[in-house]
């Protein structure tokens, strides 16, 4: 194996050509076929789905190998006597909802969402539109290392297309009770958007036009070049900040290449961070709810920042943690039954409309909030409390369990969370020290009140790594 393929849970990911081949990537899709017909037959029983000829819906982002790749994979579903439904260019949380709409038995999404664009990746997703879980992914794995049974002339499947995907993800959306969809075109809210050239443009401006909003873009054309370092994180926003100025425009909106991640600029140009993006969800969905309604539960990760935390609690809701990842995320919620979750990283999920991170629904609901508080961005920035977080990393060994003991004695008043890596808390600051899962290294994350505060607690698990 490369050093630069990546497998992980819920697929792989790697280079374009070296890494990621036609080839890899039929067989692959032939194994998630093969496991559909196969492991999968209780879930596609629970979910309607027909078990002779079961379906895989096919989706992907806007990179360069995309259409290659999407040929690919059709092919080798079709191979082992599965239905493939092609939706095209669209976002992820497109194509999760499409499996609960056409009651698939699995879901293909042909992206490496905020890698570079040398990159490109296979995710799997089950009946239930969530990601696989660790079993179901070791699998198809495994079916893909033996070689997936295929069909016969007579068993092959069959391919057709659903160019209605994005539509109807939208209108549901826009049918959610909880966002005022008139006080929003009342407001008339002047948006700057970069969808950084990736599938945001399928989605984000029709969604915005429903929203009786006027728009500035830039990177609104879908053929993967990206202009800029695809991630939406501050550094990499300067020029939607640019266009926010020079517009005039009351918020800036900014997202990855496919579309799962939301990153916020606020009316001065400045971007807030991604962690803001849930915790003004999170205002948005709780603020709406009755006092009388019994207590609400809010999921995020081990590494989701404090911001979200404190939306949450002033909302009188119930926090509850789930170790890193979308897939951990999601299930946590739905055994929570939380009212809505996500992740720091500008990841949204909702229950109401589907279990995964969704910009489209992120962009409702920050600009319900906008509309209903009659506050600028700026403005809820300034009504919470504000930290600082330090991400850095570090060599990693063969045990890390040491480690773990060492910081523990070191930081004896902390409450401690070992269910990824090691997470300790206090009431305003936490230090998550964890292995990644892609690299060789170990990631150290610490949030506090002041950057010399998380710098700080950043330097003792230097110390106690080396």
């Amino acid at each position: 194996m490369s050093d630069t393929l990546m497998i992980s849970v819920s697929g792989m990911r790697g280079h374009v050509g070296t890494d990621l081949t036609p080839e890899l990537v039929a067989r692959h899709a032939a194994a998630l076929g093969a496991w559909v017909r196969t492991s999968a037959a209780g879930q596609m029983a629970a979910a309607g789905a027909r078990a002779d000829r079961p379906a895989v819906v096919l989706g992907r982002d806007a990179r360069t190998s995309g259409p290659m790749f999407s040929h690919a994979a059709a092919a080798g579903l079709m191979s082992v006597g599965v239905d493939v439904i092609d939706v095209g260019v669209v976002p992820t949380p497109t194509v999760q909802l499409a499996v609960e709409h056409h009651h698939a038995g699995a879901g293909l999404i042909l992206t490496a969402s905020h890698n570079p664009i040398e990159w490109n990746a296979l995710k799997f997703v089950g009946a239930d539109g969530i990601f696989l879980d660790a079993e179901a992914g070791a699998r198809v794995r495994a079916l893909a290392d033996e070689g997936p049974p295929r069909m016969g002339w007579e068993g092959i499947g069959t391919l057709r297309e659903d160019r209605e995907a994005v539509r109807r993800h939208l209108d549901a959306v826009l049918a959610l009770p909880l966002i005022d969809v008139a006080a929003i075109r009342a407001r008339g809210f002047h948006v700057a958007l970069d969808c950084v050239r990736g599938a945001g443009a399928s989605a984000i401006p029709p969604l915005l036009q429903h929203l009786g909003c006027r728009m500035s873009g830039i990177n609104l054309e879908p053929d993967g070049r990206f202009p800029r370092a695809p991630e939406p994180v501050p550094e990499n926003l300067g020029e939607l900040g640019e266009l926010v100025r020079r517009s005039g425009a009351d918020v800036g909106f900014a997202v990855d290449p496919d579309v799962d991640r939301l990153a916020l600029v606020d009316e001065h140009g400045e971007p807030i961070g991604e962690d803001y993006t849930l915790a003004f969800a999170v205002r948005a969905v709780l603020d709406g709810r009755s006092s009388e309604a019994e207590i609400p539960t809010v999921v995020i990760n081990l590494s989701t920042s404090l911001v979200v935390e404190d939306a949450a609690r002033a909302a009188g809701a119930r926090l509850v943690r789930a170790p890193v990842g979308e897939a951990n995320v999601a299930r946590a919620i739905r055994d929570e039954g939380a009212v809505i979750g996500g992740e720091g990283n500008g990841g949204v999920m909702l229950p109401a409309l589907h279990i995964g991170r969704d910009a489209p629904l992120g962009v409702a609901l920050i600009l319900h909030l906008l509309a209903t508080s009659g506050l600028t961005v700026s403005e809820l920035v300034k009504s919470s409390r504000r930290y600082t977080i330090v991400k850095a990393k570090g060599p990693r060994g063969p045990e890390l369990r040491p480690l773990y003991l060492d910081l523990r004695a070191h930081f004896p008043d902390a409450e401690a969370d070992e269910r990824d890596g090691l997470r300790l808390s206090w009431s305003d600051r936490w230090l998550h020290v964890r292995p990644s899962g892609t690299e060789p290294i170990v990631r150290l994350i610490a949030e506090a009140p002041t950057r010399a505060d998380a710098e700080s607690l950043i330097a003792e698990a230097r110390k106690l790594l080396q």
